[in-house]
């Protein structure tokens, strides 16, 4: 292998494959399957190998989020399609779910039920929800860098941000309302 071969493998090993959970877990959550996000992970690699000589950004992490999110367009077309205008909710804020954790065993399991139940009603939202949420919110996209991965203008994703806060709000508040009656 030549000398710049191997620079740029090291380049490539030492910016793109530390963000390989992250890429995987984002996978996860669009795709909500296991199998299914390991191979998007795993192509998505394959595809950022490929093309990283013409890599020139200054964050890795939205070029290989948008890379994965290509490599599943490509296998569902329809994924990303976007919701029906009336569909569109009135913008919303979520407060915090909770403070900061107690040491009890019994709050402890409390919240990893909180947890469990929170990831199901995320898995629920719509992909394009789902998407600009999970960017935001777990991986701490600015607006402009989930932009640039949806290929959407800022004011859709903020729009998509509020409208899954406000989607989520709604069905926690609901999932606390039947918890209260049973």
């Amino acid at each position: 292998m030549a000398e710049a071969d191997q620079r740029e493998s090291e380049r490539f090993r030492k910016l793109a494959l530390p963000l390989l959970d992250e890429v995987y877990t984002f996978a996860r959550y669009l795709t909500r399957n296991a199998d299914e996000a390991e191979d998007a992970a795993q192509e998505t690699y394959l595809r950022a190998l490929r093309y990283f000589s013409g890599f020139s950004g200054e964050s890795i992490k939205p070029w290989l989020f948008t890379i994965l999110r290509n490599v599943l367009r490509s296998r569902d077309p329809r994924r990303f399609d976007p919701l029906p205008e009336n569909d569109a909710g009135e913008a919303g804020q979520v407060d915090p779910l909770w403070g900061d954790a107690e040491p009890d065993p019994e709050t402890h399991l409390a919240r990893a039920d909180d947890a469990r139940q929170l990831r199901e009603l995320i898995a629920r939202l719509p992909t394009v929800y789902r998407e600009a949420l999970v960017l935001k919110e777990f991986n701490d996209f600015s607006y402009r860098q989930i932009a640039e991965v949806t290929g959407v203008p800022i004011g859709t994703v903020m729009s998509r941000l509020a409208r899954a806060r406000e989607e989520l709000q709604t069905a926690w508040f609901a999932l606390e309302k039947k918890a209260k009656t049973t």
